[in-house]
């Protein structure tokens, strides 16, 4: 844990998952702090991943999750002949406009998780290539998958930035939270 995440008020159990789900969006954004688009699109390991592509992904990720829970198409959708395109910038897109748009995903996931009667109430994922039976899911199960996917990603984030410059997840926490002198 690189960011405490402050207890939640009494029996609120929506504001505790947000609030984790918002500590694992801070360290995606964090690892991409002061990089050019250039330096977050290199894949300095063995991997194909990048963080520019990372950030992308799990924009994409939490926008369709959120989606499907509300009954929607996903934003994009992605298939086998476009899959690879979720883990890295195609076109104009750039980190500036994928944290923006990560700004707009995130207040739209909590505001449909602050707005749903019961964290009980379920939504339908039907079966898919990657997940072979229709099922009824909770939005707790939702938030849940939200951090487990999220962290999962930042600590791929936490690894690829340090491989880039050496900056590790605690520097670049400081660097965040560093008040500019006369503030």
């Amino acid at each position: 844990m690189v960011t405490h995440v402050p207890s939640e008020a009494h029996g609120d159990e929506r504001g505790a998952l947000l609030s984790f789900i918002e500590e694992q969006r801070g360290g995606i954004r964090r690892a991409v702090l002061g990089l050019t688009d250039e330096q977050a699109s290199s894949r300095p390991s063995a991997s194909e991943l990048s963080l520019a592509g990372l950030l992308k992904h799990v924009v994409e990720m939490e926008q369709g999750w959120v989606a499907r829970a509300k009954g929607e198409p996903a934003a994009v959708h992605r298939d086998e002949s476009n899959w690879h395109e979720c883990f890295r910038l195609v076109g104009d897109e750039s980190v500036e406009s994928q944290l923006a748009y990560y700004e707009k995903v995130a207040a739209e996931s909590e505001a449909f998780i602050r707005a749903v009667p019961s964290l009980d109430d379920t939504f339908e994922l039907p079966a898919t290539s990657w997940n072979p039976k229709d099922e009824w899911l909770s939005m707790r199960w939702l938030c849940l998958h939200l951090i487990r996917e999220t962290a999962r990603h930042a600590g791929h984030a936490d690894i690829i930035r340090e491989s880039l410059d050496g900056r590790t997840a605690f520097e670049l926490v400081a660097e965040e939270q560093r008040v500019p002198a006369g503030s």
